[in-house]
């Protein structure tokens, strides 16, 4: 599985961006990994096998896809820019199980590339579409076996937040998957240098899925109606986006085992569950 020569030395990399006549852009979240050590650690941390498809988000340079390669009997490279992918082509094109596509990771569906095939998604997320493609990953009907991700700091926290710190964001992360974080990743190890810290965190699907595919839409119209009104508790800001009369609602979140005065971030995964399960035994949609 030969690949093209790539650096081993941030001054390399940084000969390579000059070489290649790409300057990294901020609107697309563009920071180089240059650190062989940490690519290493990203690929132990996914536990790649021979057998198994990886998909890897946002390939840059290659630094990454020429590890997975290495392991993986098929490596999607995933990269929304048309040099970025150009350089990528020429890097592996000797490379029969490495396959570059051009696409926009929070638009494209995955399942029509790796269809059935067992997959584990590897990726250095831009910042500011991190939450959006974890999503987007997590609710593609393909058979995932884990996303190892590397995030900022404060997102990937959030993502795997508890009771009383949940958001939005964190219900939505878990209620596809367990998450952990593997490591920490310095600054220094990125080309730009960004301005903040980064995590590589492993999510794992639940066995058996917690939220059927036709009850998503439900689910986060009473999540979103709940967390709209964060200073307000569960049973004013529920009340305020749904119009559903103060006894309906009271009667639901008792039925439940939630007390009313509690707030949003206070309830964990399967409290919503339980809540929505009631929502519709005794009230109907959630919004009409």
């Amino acid at each position: 599985m030969s690949v093209g020569a790539l650096p081993d030395s941030k001054q390399g990399w940084l000969s390579l961006l000059r070489d290649l006549g790409i300057r990294p852009a901020k609107g697309r979240g563009q920071n180089f990994l240059h650190d062989w050590g940490v690519v290493n650690k990203i690929v132990k941390l996914a536990g790649i096998t021979a057998e198994v498809t990886v998909v890897e988000i946002g390939a840059g340079l290659g630094i990454l896809t020429s590890r997975l390669a290495a392991v993986s009997h098929r490596v999607v490279a995933i990269e929304i820019d048309a040099q970025l992918c150009q350089h990528l082509q020429c890097t592996f094109a000797m490379s029969p199980n490495v396959e570059i596509v051009r696409a926009d990771a929070t638009a494209i569906d995955l399942s029509q590339i790796v269809k059935e095939t067992p997959v584990k998604v590897v990726a250095n997320l831009p910042y500011s579409a991190a939450a959006a493609i974890t999503q987007r990953v997590l609710e593609s009907d393909i058979a995932l076996l884990s996303a190892t991700l590397m995030v900022q700091r404060e997102v990937g926290l959030r993502m795997l937040a508890r009771p009383p710190d949940m958001s939005i964001l964190s219900v939505a992360i878990q209620i596809y998957a367990e998450g952990s974080i593997g490591f920490d990743v310095p600054p220094d190890v990125f080309e730009p240098r960004p301005m903040v810290e980064s995590i590589v965190m492993h999510l794992v699907p639940h066995s058996t899925p917690l939220l059927p595919t036709d009850q998503r839409a439900s689910f986060f119209q009473l999540v979103n109606a709940g967390f709209r009104h964060k200073r307000k508790n569960i049973a004013n800001s529920l009340a305020h986006e749904t119009g559903i009369s103060k006894p309906m609602l009271l009667a639901a979140l008792s039925g439940a085992g939630i007390e009313p005065t509690r707030r949003a971030q206070t309830l964990s995964i399967d409290e919503w569950l339980k809540l929505l399960a009631v929502w519709h035994r005794q009230i109907g949609p959630v919004c009409q």
